[in-house]
Parts: structure tokens; sequence; C-alpha cells
């Protein structure tokens, strides 16, 4: 798709891309971690478990390989030994065997995590093009695999070279120690210098993690475009979100307005705020604020309480006050308790009076605000 666009992959990889790509079995890997893990965990074994496991298959051969004469011609019997024999055998060899696997495994694992995906061995028949093959051997990546691996061929002769190097006194004294001596010791030496040179691996797979990292970050990158389309897919196309609120904010304005003329009394800033004011001594434990508004929607509300006798009053504190300190449908807060009722008392007694729809707007001046509700 970037190609087709021409479009660059500069935008990091989102968390959908990454998933996606590991089920693809598209995950960071390095062959260099899994060889040095396999190479020492096969030496470290061979070291801790070889004597035992020599001795166990020395003493299974001469159990079971030593046989008399009718055993020979008994072929039930032979057949037997030789069957639990090889039975013996594995069950010795299994630790040996359970070690490299489990080091097989984790490399894997501490690079690229768990990733069973059956797209990952999937076949593919354009991967027998020999085009696209020989494309992919002379690419970047090819090369840098060559480099890799002449550097490894290098790095790892060159560490060969000089254990055998400070070791060739020892390997020429072998020729006199007795036999038995010369294989213990023998064994020994070939297990120490498999050892050394896994050991020459950590360094080389210290340095070819980061880069597999860096390499598998860089192939799973996105264009602005993909970035975009992957944004809509996970979340939705931004412009119908914009206009799915944009109509449930003239939904939720709609109803508001039509609770204005249920309030009690509407009070303004007098221009900029109207707060819309409810209350039932018998039903409600305090005021409720039914619609609030600035500007053009204050004004929409100071218009429809003018058609509805519902009167307005100019407290410019209270109003914002309220404004900022209460949404809609919420009780007023304790703090405007005594600012409020003020305000309620005023409106209920005007509405005694027989001309109190000519005093439609009114002012109130001295309420009580607390400090910390005081807004400019």
């Amino acid at each position: 798709m970037a190609e087709d666009s021409g479009q660059e992959r500069t935008h990091d990889a989102t968390p959908r891309r990454k998933q996606q790509a590991r089920d693809k079995g598209q995950v960071a890997q390095s062959r260099e971690l899994n060889t040095m893990l396999m190479l020492m965990s096969s030496g470290v074994a061979a070291f801790m478990m070889g004597p035992a496991l020599v001795r166990n298959l020395l003493d299974i051969s001469r159990s079971y390989f030593s046989v008399d004469r009718d055993t020979i011609f008994d072929e039930t019997v032979l057949l037997q030994q030789f069957q639990t024999a090889v039975i013996d055998a594995v069950f010795a060899i299994t630790p040996f065997f359970v070690v490299v696997t489990v080091a097989a495994v984790a490399g894997p694992i501490l690079i690229g995590g768990l990733n069973f995906s059956g797209k990952a061995i999937s076949f593919k028949f354009e991967k027998l093009d020999p085009i696209k093959g020989l494309k992919r051997i002379f690419a970047w990546r090819g090369l840098v695999e060559l480099l890799k691996a002449l550097v490894k061929f290098v790095f790892i002769s060159s560490v060969a070279i000089i254990f055998l190097y400070n070791q060739q006194d020892t390997y020429i004294g072998l020729g006199y120690e007795p036999l038995y001596f010369a294989i213990s010791h023998t064994s020994n030496l070939l297990v120490w210098g498999f050892i050394t040179i896994s050991a020459a691996m950590i360094i080389i797979a210290l340095a070819d993690v980061p880069f597999q990292l860096w390499d598998h970050s860089q192939q799973i990158k996105m264009t602005f475009q993909e970035v975009r389309d992957d944004s809509k897919d996970t979340e939705g196309d931004p412009e119908l979100k914009g206009r799915i609120r944009r109509q449930q904010r003239e939904i939720a304005q709609r109803r508001m307005m039509a609770e204005v003329p249920k309030a009690d009394v509407v009070i303004t800033n007098p221009e900029h705020y109207s707060i819309a004011l409810k209350y039932d001594q018998e039903k409600m434990n305090a005021p409720i604020l039914i619609a609030k508004g600035v500007d053009l929607i204050a004004f929409k509300i100071r218009e429809i309480a003018r058609e509805h006798d519902v009167l307005i009053v100019e407290a410019p504190p209270l109003a914002r006050a309220l404004h900022h300190t209460t949404e809609i449908d919420q009780e007023v807060p304790a703090g405007l308790y005594l600012a409020v009722a003020k305000v309620l008392a005023y409106v209920f007694q005007l509405k005694q009076r027989p001309n109190w729809k000519t005093k439609q707007d009114s002012k109130v001046n001295d309420l009580p605000i607390p400090d910390d509700m005081q807004f400019d």
C-alpha cells in the first residue's frame, strides 16, 4: 500500500498493526540468540550431566549386552533385552534433551514472545519463485546476513584458534597418559572447548538482538494513510464521530431547552450566563439546575423563559458560581444554598403580587457567595 501511494513508512506501528503482524507470524527473531542458547545449554548440560550419562550408558551396555550362549539363540529374550536397553537409554538421555529443548524454546520467547500462528507455517507458492528468491538474496537484508555470517565465522574461528593454541601442550600430553584417563581428560577438554566457543556467541547475540528488534520495528512501520485507516477501523471515522457528537449535543440542548418552561427562576449574568433552577419543596432536598448556557445559548434560555413567564433574576456572582460548580440535573452545592434560597424566596414573594409578570426581569444584590466559589 505504501508503495502504491508513494508514501513513506515513517510512523511507528499501532497496537493493532503489531497484533496483525504477530498473527501472521511476523515477529522479531534472532537466530544468533537461539544458536547461542542451544549451544551454551548443550555444553553446560554435557559438563554437568556428562559423567553420569556416560556411566549410565556403560551400565546399560554391560547389563543388557553381556549375555550367555543360551540367550543369544533365544530370539524372544534377546529382543526383550534390546527393547529394555533402548528404553533405559532414552530415559538416561532425556534430561539432556529436555535442557536443550527448553533453550530452543526460550530464545524466541525472550525476543518475540510466544507465537503459535498457523499463518506463520502455512505454505506459500510465491516462496518458490526463483526471481523473488534472488531479489531477497541480493537485497540489503541479504547482504547484511552475509556480512553477519562472515563476521561470525572470523570471530568464532579466532576464538577456537586461541583456545586450541593455549591448550596445545595439554593435547600433546594426552599421549603420555593411561588410556582411561586420556579418554576422560579428552572428553573434559572437548566439553570446555565447546563451552568456550559457544560463549563467544554471546557477544554476537548481544549485537544481533537489538538489530533484529530495530529491523522488525522498521518492517512494520506504517504510512500516514495506513495510520488513518487503522484509526478508522479501531475507533471509527473521525468525521462520523464528530457528526454523532454534534447530534448528541443538539439533542441534549433541545431536551434542556424543553425543561426551561418548568423552571422557577432563571439567574443571569446578565448577558453571558443563564442558569435555570427548579425547586419542589415536597420532592427535592435542594434546588436542581435544569438548564445552563453561555452567550447564544444563554440568550435562548432567557427568550424561552420570557415566553413562558419564568422570572429572570440578575445576580452575576451567583450565575457564574452555579455555571462553574453545577452540572445539569444536579443539586446546587451546599455552599450556595443560602444565596439560592434568598433568590427563590424573592421569586416566590414576587409571585404573590397580582402584577408580578410586569417585573419579570429583576435584580438581587448582596448574595453570600463563598470565596472558593467566586469566578470572574
